[in-house]
């Protein structure tokens, strides 16, 4: 079964690009449209039906005060990698809204930031049909090192668009 959506339709104009500018261009597109994300300086690495990559360098503008990823930062890159995976299924006439974030710190990050999310083929079949709902999110975040400084939990739900 083929599933197309706004969202698909949109990112899918980039992938005529080379690869690294195809990724620059949805990462930019991707941050002027959720403005937060673009602030932040999230990027998109991957964005498919099948997986969504996003992550964050240990820059300035995102640093706490001992110089790691700042804990509000973490937390936003696994709502943006689970709102995009959950994008990439939802039907044109819904809206997606994050119901229940739960981020619990393990140790201190090193480094650059990575969340990967990718959703069940059940969860996927959900938000192709169903005209609302809510489904838990899997999301990993790691650091430079492959470690998992955070463990999280994204509940998104979706409502009909209002007329």
């Amino acid at each position: 079964m083929s599933f197309d959506n706004r969202m698909r339709r949109t990112l899918a104009r980039f992938d005529r690009l080379p690869e690294a500018l195809a990724t620059r261009a949805k990462s930019w597109v991707l941050g002027r449209t959720i403005r937060f994300v673009g602030t932040a300086g999230l990027s998109i690495e991957e964005v498919s039906a099948d997986k969504v990559v996003v992550s964050v360098a240990n820059e300035s503008r995102v640093q706490n005060h001992i110089g790691t990823v700042h804990a509000a930062a973490m937390a936003l890159l696994a709502e943006t990698a689970t709102g995009l995976a959950l994008g990439m299924h939802l039907h044109d006439g819904a809206v997606p809204v994050i119901k229940r974030m739960s981020v619990d710190y393990q140790r201190r990050a090193k480094g650059a930031m990575r969340a990967v999310a990718q959703l069940t083929a059940e969860q996927q079949a959900s938000l192709h049909g169903d005209e609302r709902g809510e489904v838990l999110v899997p999301v990993t975040v790691t650091d430079s090192e492959g470690a998992e400084p955070i463990q999280c939990e994204m509940l998104w739900a979706w409502t009909p668009r209002r007329s």
